[in-house]
């Protein structure tokens, strides 16, 4: 199994890489709730031809990945009290998760970085970039927000789909898979099918959707980075649809906002997902910015 060895609190991640172990290593780090095959293959091979060394991972609590929280939280309860400006503890945090993702690069000898991260997968990126600077030569953060209350926050129309009650079986699973694309997705993009065999695939590799809950509260607990991206200089990409329902383009602007000299690229049609069709600009665009960045990673 390629787990990288346990942390001190127990912590194993599941990993998987393509492309040429010398070239310019890519790391990508997934949204909420989804498995490292939320980077479609032919997405990965994209970016394999234009000479990287791509790592995908499940992050704790999805997929082959820790499952580290053993008591039951009431995740509405907690979300809730965050809303109202209280403080709330949370299993683990952000934070924890850019440590995963540290204890990848370790385990396959990289010194540092490109990273690539959607949505969720864009904090656990931009807490990367704070707590590990040397780690990352450039920082693409998609979909994604700052942490910030006032920013990025979803739609209210989509809430009843992604407020539904959890899947019990792999046909609830696909069904939900589905119905949340559609609801969160580029409009006239979204493929159905697609969507239907990666949701199968990920319930019959690991059916564990109490996971999403467990890294929603640590979103939600995690605070607002904007002071700290501040701080950063790495060279930093932000992209976002300008139709995506779920973290609302404000996220996105106050996330080029914050870091100094982020390319901030507003995407046209795009909802909360990257269709096929919206690949060649987002790989086109992490490649200018690699380029940009100069010497290859230490290795």
């Amino acid at each position: 199994m390629p787990l990288t060895a346990p942390s001190a609190a127990g912590i194993e991640i599941w990993f998987t890489t393509d492309g040429d172990p010398s070239a310019e290593p890519l790391l990508l780090i997934m949204g909420l709730g989804t498995q490292h095959i939320g980077w479609d293959e032919d997405l990965v091979a994209l970016f394999v031809e234009q000479g990287f060394f791509v790592v995908r991972f499940d992050n704790r609590d999805v997929g082959l990945s820790s499952k580290p929280v053993t008591e039951e939280i009431d995740v509405i309860a907690r979300i809730l009290a965050v809303a109202s400006g209280q403080a709330v503890e949370s299993p683990y945090l952000l934070t924890d998760m850019a440590d995963d993702a540290v204890a990848v690069l370790d385990h396959l000898g990289l010194a540092s970085a490109h990273v690539v991260g959607a949505s969720m997968g864009g904090m656990i990126a931009q807490t990367l970039a704070i707590e590990h600077p040397e780690r990352v030569r450039t920082l693409t953060s998609v979909m994604s927000t700052t942490g910030a209350p006032e920013v990025g926050q979803p739609d209210p129309s989509i809430l009843p789909v992604l407020l539904g009650p959890a899947p019990t079986n792999r046909d609830e699973a696909v069904a939900r898979g589905v119905a949340v694309s559609q609801a969160i997705g580029s409009p006239g993009l979204v493929d159905e099918a697609a969507v239907a065999d990666k949701a199968g695939r990920a319930w019959d590799r690991c059916a564990y959707p109490q996971g999403m809950g467990h890294q929603l509260v640590a979103i939600a607990a995690s605070g607002d980075r904007t002071a700290a991206l501040g701080a950063l200089t790495v060279p930093t990409l932000v992209v976002h649809g300008d139709a995506d329902p779920l973290v609302t383009p404000t996220g996105g602007h106050a996330t080029a906002a914050a870091i100094p000299g982020a390319e901030l690229r507003i995407v046209e049609g795009m909802g909360h997902d990257v269709p096929r069709a919206h690949w060649p600009s987002l790989v086109e665009a992490v490649t200018a910015l690699t380029a940009r960045a100069g010497a290859p990673a230490a290795r």
